[in-house]
């Protein structure tokens, strides 16, 4: 969906890790290396996402960072563009539609970290889920946003595992 809108691969995989949680972080060697990019094609981009706004630059121990620009005015509407190009809404949807009583839904994994390879894993927390659903999800929804998608059931969060909360049931 985005790659057509958005033609250069580097500045999409940039909005993706910075946009999937303000929580994410980088440096251009850092991301160079994420990304196996030269360091002047990120650089290029990043400098175009700064001075749009939508990336803040940022001095960190002599080395100059970057983060998501939350408070700028697109920052909501940008975010759920990558949360819909990576198909995270349509997961939450399907999950929710018969698989038991869900508390949370968190992101781990690839994506967690900002890094769109192909595979998504997707922790579901409730009680009494239903398990038999999980496996036909599984291939329905991979049909639907052409990701891989592995889903894990727990009774309760990990607090040491790197996660971005997706929905919570409060």
């Amino acid at each position: 969906m985005l790659n057509n809108l958005i033609t250069s691969k580097t500045r999409l995989r940039l909005l993706i890790k910075f946009f999937i949680s303000q929580a994410n972080r980088g440096y251009l060697n850092g991301l160079a290396t994420e990304f196996n990019e030269s360091t002047n094609s990120i650089r290029k981009e990043l400098n175009h996402l700064s001075q749009a706004g939508y990336l803040e630059k940022y001095k960190d121990n002599n080395k100059v960072a970057y983060k998501a620009n939350t408070s700028h005015p697109l920052f909501d509407v940008l975010q759920k563009v990558v949360f819909k190009h990576l198909g995270l809404e349509q997961i939450i949807e399907r999950v929710l539609e018969r698989m038991g009583s869900v508390k949370k839904i968190l992101l781990i994994g690839d994506y967690a970290k900002g890094l769109d390879s192909g595979n998504v894993e997707v922790i579901l927390i409730g009680d009494q889920l239903n398990t038999e659903y999980i496996e036909a999800l599984e291939i329905k929804v991979q049909s639907l946003i052409d990701r891989k998608v592995t889903f894990y059931l727990a009774s309760k969060e990990n607090p040491n595992q790197n996660s971005i909360l997706i929905y919570e049931n409060i």
